[in-house]
């Protein structure tokens, strides 16, 4: 399994760019293939539909749609801004489903978080399931928010807490093995529900996916 695990910042020494380091050590140590990225590698303007009809997706957009697709599952760290997803990040995704066939389908996808403050960044991750979901990713339920971040890591980029050191391993471990059933176990992608009822033909799944 490869596993694009993506820093939400650009910032030399951002907090959410450790915690990614230390989420693909960890998927590596399990066994999966992690591509460690920051957002920095894939420079995109703000999203402008007069643009995109000039001149296309730019080269940042179709770097980041690679990496998406070669990939089985992502795990996104992300930045909080003002209790919200970060705008250079939204912009992304923005970007990113626009081609077809649409990279977030049906993506796997954890949702984990740095931040100074006290709450750790998980208001900026519930604003960032939104477009995520909508688009189909398949956000795993827990999410891992990392709080007082700046205090947070030893010299070697572990946690000093080993309470939440294990619990960052065990919320890994169970998403891989979501993705690994999600990928040997092909019947799960026409099971996937979003409402009691819910069938994989029906309308309503359909919304931006496609």
């Amino acid at each position: 399994m490869r596993v694009l695990v993506l820093s939400g910042s650009s910032r030399e020494g951002s907090v959410n760019s450790m915690l990614a380091a230390l989420v693909a050590g960890l998927v590596e140590r399990a066994g999966a293939t992690a591509d460690l990225a920051t957002l920095g590698e894939f420079p995109m303007p703000p999203y402008d539909g007069d643009f995109e009809a000039e001149s296309g997706q730019p080269p940042g957009a179709v770097a980041l749609r690679d990496r998406l697709e070669a990939a089985q599952a992502v795990v996104i760290a992300s930045p909080e801004y003002n209790a919200s997803v970060p705008g250079v990040l939204k912009n992304a995704v923005d970007w990113v489903s626009r081609f077809r066939p649409q990279p977030f389908k049906d993506k796997q996808s954890l949702l984990v978080s740095a931040s100074p403050s006290m709450v750790g960044g998980n208001r900026g991750l519930w604003a960032l399931r939104v477009p995520l979901e909508h688009l189909g990713a398949r956000v795993y339920p827990d999410m891992f928010s990392l709080a007082m971040a700046h205090q947070a890591f030893a010299e070697d980029g572990t946690l000093t807490d080993e309470g939440l050191g294990e619990r960052l391993g065990a919320t890994i471990e169970s998403f891989l093995d979501l993705v690994e059933a999600d990928t040997r176990y092909l019947c799960l992608r026409h099971r996937w529900y979003e409402f009691l009822g819910d069938r994989s033909d029906a309308p309503v799944t359909a919304r931006a996916q496609d």
